[in-house]
């Protein structure tokens, strides 16, 4: 599953929440209709519902009903999530589409996170650095976080003066790191 946002905190009592959009793509991945799956074990207890002693249980997917931008947040209202409540105990929870329903990018300089994670770095002599456990999206430029053979995790800026090669094909991303970088 590609993440594509995480429900935050209820927005107003008609069941509206926040969403911290992890896509390049929130109007796609948003539009009203959108079916996204819910991260399973997103650190959702059963919460209370409407109603005393039910309790509420995230359901498998969720159908947007209506997305929009108010002060530089995303704000989504979900089919069958009528009010605060129920908003509050979606909190936490990741949303996501299936990577297989999503087409490669057409900029061959261009790659979604799902294509990142998981393949070997190594440095343009060929020595391996360790693994890309994911990337994080950091204002200034997008983050490698390199998962390093010891066990540590170093980020490294994906920009083409130190990421001069992805190469999906054979599995590998080539990494010329400037002194000390790896040691941060």
């Amino acid at each position: 599953m590609l993440i594509v946002g995480r429900i935050g905190k209820p927005h107003g009592i008609r069941g509206e929440v926040t969403v911290e959009v992890r896509t390049d793509e929130p109007e796609a991945r948003f539009a009203p209709g959108s079916v996204l799956r819910t991260e399973p074990g997103a650190g959702n207890a059963p919460a209370p519902a409407p109603g005393p002693g039910v309790p509420f249980h995230v359901p498998a997917e969720l159908t947007v009903e209506s997305a929009r931008w108010h002060q530089g947040r995303l704000l989504v209202a979900f089919e069958g999530v009528l009010d605060r409540d129920v908003a509050e105990a979606l909190r936490g929870t990741l949303v996501g589409v299936e990577s297989s329903d999503i087409a490669p990018p057409e900029d061959p300089e261009e790659f979604h996170d799902h294509q990142l994670v998981g393949l070997d770095v190594v440095t343009p002599a060929g020595e391996r650095l360790g693994e890309v456990a994911r990337i994080d999206h950091a204002p200034a430029s997008d983050l490698l976080v390199l998962r390093r053979p010891e066990g540590k995790t170093a980020l490294i800026p994906f920009v083409k003066a130190i990421v001069p090669e992805v190469d999906l094909a054979g599995g590998r991303v080539v990494v010329d790191p400037p002194g000390g970088l790896l040691d941060l």
